[in-house]
């Protein structure tokens, strides 16, 4: 299974990036909530700032390209195999320093990818 950080997670279960860790957490992957706000998903804490973590396969973003910059050096320094734009998130600057350091971008919905066997 791929271990996966959701940036951008929230407590709201009406939000996607929720969504995501506990569709995530169904289909068996290891996953790290990462946001701002404090509180759990399913009995994950959401860490805050810019926790390292070892072995990232994917970074699954749910934070907009206005605020992404702030967290580029941390993207480029989990060193994880892909990073997923979701719907909003895209930012043609970041996929192009993630690329250059050898991470693969994918513009997709991380839960589409998942209900069609495609993560």
């Amino acid at each position: 299974m791929k271990k996966t950080i959701v940036l951008g997670a929230t407590p709201n279960p009406e939000r996607y990036a929720n969504m995501a860790v506990r569709r995530l957490l169904q289909h068996g992957h290891e996953v790290t909530p990462v946001g701002i706000k404090t509180g759990t998903i399913n009995g994950l804490e959401i860490l805050q700032g810019m926790p390292m973590v070892e072995n990232v396969d994917t970074v699954t973003l749910y934070v907009g390209p206005e605020r992404q910059p702030a967290y580029y050096d941390y993207l480029l320094e989990l060193h994880p195999k892909r990073i997923i734009f979701n719907p909003g998130t895209e930012n043609e600057e970041l996929a192009k320093l993630a690329e250059k350091n050898g991470i693969e971008t994918i513009e997709a919905c991380t839960l589409v990818m998942l209900s069609i066997n495609a993560y």
